[in-house]
């Protein structure tokens, strides 16, 4: 395992021991990472290896059953509204409201995070980016699957967060979407800190300055992306530290006995 050098920027992602538990299911063990200011990191993992979990922990979404989350130095628990005001979320199926046009959906986003006079100018802008001005009126039942991702990230966008999390941005996207996708992802990664988790290896590999990869529950990689390349692709690193796609042993019985803090 590599853990990587948090850097010389604000902390603005911080993990700090969290776990998941349902039961006597373990979903999330023990994570800890911390991710600075500018930095672009891939998220990666199996299916079911906890990474949405994580992810709705890291937001304030889910209680966690242990440890905390941090979004820029504000505690998501205890500090929801401050650390909201600094993050934009992107689920994997982003709340959507289909009789809506962007143009209302946006506006509807702006009024409940109180933006003020400043959401028109907010709107045009994230319009630009997300380039949504050929369906801004048209209602988002109607958008095809990558245009509904573009309205979502306006949303997560509009109060010009500090922090962008996304989860599976470029599932169900065709080759020229997740292009355009992967784009706008490089660009944001200028000015903001991004965490986002994909299936797809060449996507982590053209984006992030940085890998998490998580495996049943449990981090087992943090470091750069050149420290997983062997022979020039991180396939072989992530087949080995997944097992090959076979189940981890769960963790020690002596944790899981443990297990403390609320339950959703």
């Amino acid at each position: 395992m590599s853990v990587t050098d948090s850097g010389s920027g604000e902390p603005m992602i911080e993990a700090s021991g969290l776990s998941k538990y349902y039961g006597p299911f373990i979903a999330v063990h023990d994570i800890s990472f911390v991710i600075p200011q500018g930095q672009v990191v891939a998220f990666l993992g199996p299916n079911g290896a906890g990474k949405t979990t994580l992810m709705r922990m890291l937001t304030g979404y889910l209680a966690p059953s242990a440890g905390r989350a941090s979004i820029a130095g504000f505690d998501v628990r205890t500090n929801r509204i401050e650390a909201s005001r600094r993050l934009g979320y992107l689920p994997e199926n982003g709340p959507l409201y289909p009789d809506m046009t962007p143009l209302e959906l946006l506006t509807f986003c702006g009024e409940a995070r109180e933006l003020g006079p400043a959401a028109k100018r907010r709107i045009e802008e994230v319009v630009e980016i997300c380039a949504l001005q050929l369906v801004i009126e048209k209602p988002v039942g109607k958008l095809s699957r990558g245009l509904k991702q573009r309205v979502g990230l306006a949303q997560a966008l509009l109060h010009d967060p500090d922090v962008l999390i996304m989860d599976e941005p470029t599932a169900g996207l065709d080759p020229n979407q997740i292009r355009q996708f992967r784009e706008n992802i490089q660009r944001l990664g200028h000015t903001k800190t991004l965490l986002v988790s994909t299936h797809i290896l060449h996507e982590a590999e053209a984006v992030a300055d940085r890998v998490l990869l998580v495996n049943s529950g449990r981090l087992a990689f943090d470091g750069p992306v050149g420290d997983l390349e062997e022979n020039g692709s991180i396939e072989q690193a992530f087949y080995r530290l997944t097992n090959h796609g076979a189940p981890s042993p769960p963790p020690q019985q002596a944790a899981a006995g443990s297990i403390e803090g609320p339950q959703p």
